[in-house]
């Protein structure tokens, strides 16, 4: 208690260079917690980017493949497969529902995609959530279009405009379907995946904007958007499906059905299996942001343990006259350790504390602008070991200047030199 109370006090007498001390390392952890914060809400988001669906389908191929392009419309499947395989599919008495897709085509650098009504009803994101109309409705027109929130606003879209879709992935497109424009219908509220940039038309749509078209070919006589009303469209094929079963004991046999599937070469794969795989793959990314942040927190102990050093030579005399009072080298060098636990322990306390205040006030902008879900509950276990992992490295940091002090004679700090 004695080493305590001196240690408080002469901190406070060295209290501007004690609040630097502290206020660095406040600033190294608050950086750490807050970046493995991010990096579970991250990891968290990016589990959640699809929830609900049991399994994917697709043309025969990577089931990492399959992952990229059906739900973050990354690149496009080699193949696609054929509606009446998709029928055979939905009729299984095992599937609960199903919703096709297919890709091909794009707006302005987003990508294109037909769905149907089963899409909007059961696609489910982050634990659960559907997909909701920020404005608008979902017609029934054909060439009406539901727009993702990203789009509408970097476009500047609103209600009732007209767009046009192009051929092609990206901006790659090529040759613009300008014959037939969209109506935007309606706008979906901002999710945080990548819903928030597809630009959404029905399977019929796709048909139909392609019922005459030819790579490189404008036709004079093709049918008018009108026309094209009239008729009734069935797609030949789509890109990929997403399927809910009856029940989860089902998955592992309608995934084996549907990859020994003896008609066409298909692929079914489950959608936490795949992404758990593509976070490995990513994974990477997030321990070089820890890496930095331990280094940030490095960086501020060493400026520590620099401080305690320089202020050792100013310090010499007290050392001689706690010594001479009968403090041992012992009591010297424990002081010094317990003035490192001390700024390390407040400056990561304070850290936590920024850590906590600044998420909190981040929280609903971090949610609204990159579909973070930010976890700002009670430190957990993890968190806590940080901590205690910062307060442990700042008092072994502490014996390098406690050696030094311990070495140092009564003598040395009585004499005066010139």
């Amino acid at each position: 208690m004695i080493i305590l109370r001196l240690a408080l006090q002469s901190l406070f007498n060295r209290r501007l260079t004690a609040c630097l001390t502290i206020l660095s390392i406040a600033l190294g952890v608050g950086l750490l917690l807050g970046v493995e914060k991010v990096r579970t809400g991250a990891r968290q988001s990016f589990a959640n980017t699809i929830s609900g669906t049991d399994l994917i389908v697709g043309a025969r191929g990577s089931g990492l493949e399959l992952l990229l392009y059906s739900v973050f419309r990354i690149g496009n499947g080699a193949n696609n497969f054929s509606w009446k395989t998709y029928q055979e599919i939905a009729a299984r008495p095992e599937i609960a529902w199903i919703a096709p897709i297919s890709l091909g085509d794009a707006h302005r650098g987003f990508r294109v995609m037909g769905v149907d009504q089963a899409y909007f009803e059961h696609y489910r994101y982050r634990a659960g959530n559907g997909l909701e109309l920020k404005s608008g409705a979902l017609s029934d027109d054909l060439f009406d279009t539901v727009l993702g929130s990203d789009v509408a606003e970097a476009l500047g879209y609103k209600l009732n405009q007209s767009i046009v879709v192009s051929h092609g992935i990206g901006n790659a497109a090529f040759q613009s379907h300008s014959d037939r424009p969209f109506r935007v219908a309606g706008i979906l509220k901002k999710t945080g995946t990548p819903v928030d940039r597809t630009v959404h038309v029905s399977l019929a749509a796709i048909e139909a904007i392609h019922i005459d078209w030819q790579p490189g070919i404008s036709s004079a006589k093709s049918a008018s958007a009108d026309d094209l009303r009239k008729m009734q469209f069935q797609p030949g094929n789509v890109t990929a499906a997403f399927v809910g079963l009856k029940s989860k004991l089902n998955v592992f046999t309608i995934q084996r059905w549907i990859n020994e599937y003896a008609t066409e070469p298909l692929t079914a794969v489950m959608p936490g299996v795949a992404l758990q795989e593509l976070w490995s793959t990513v994974g990477l990314f997030e321990n070089a942001m820890l890496i930095v942040s331990a280094m940030v927190v490095g960086v501020a102990l060493a400026g520590m343990v620099t401080a305690i050093f320089s202020g050792l030579n100013e310090r010499r005399r007290e050392m001689a006259i706690l010594r001479s009072v009968g403090a041992s080298a012992r009591h010297i060098a424990g002081l010094l350790i317990v003035e490192a636990g001390l700024l390390a322990a407040a400056g990561a306390g304070i850290g936590l504390v920024l850590s906590q205040t600044g998420l909190r006030l981040a929280q609903s902008w971090v949610d609204h602008a990159f579909g973070l879900s930010l976890d700002v509950s009670a430190p957990g276990a993890t968190e806590l070991a940080q901590i205690a992992v910062v307060v442990g490295a700042g008092v072994l940091a502490g014996l390098l200047p406690a050696l030094r002090a311990y070495k140092a004679s009564l003598a040395d700090g009585l004499m005066v030199k010139t």
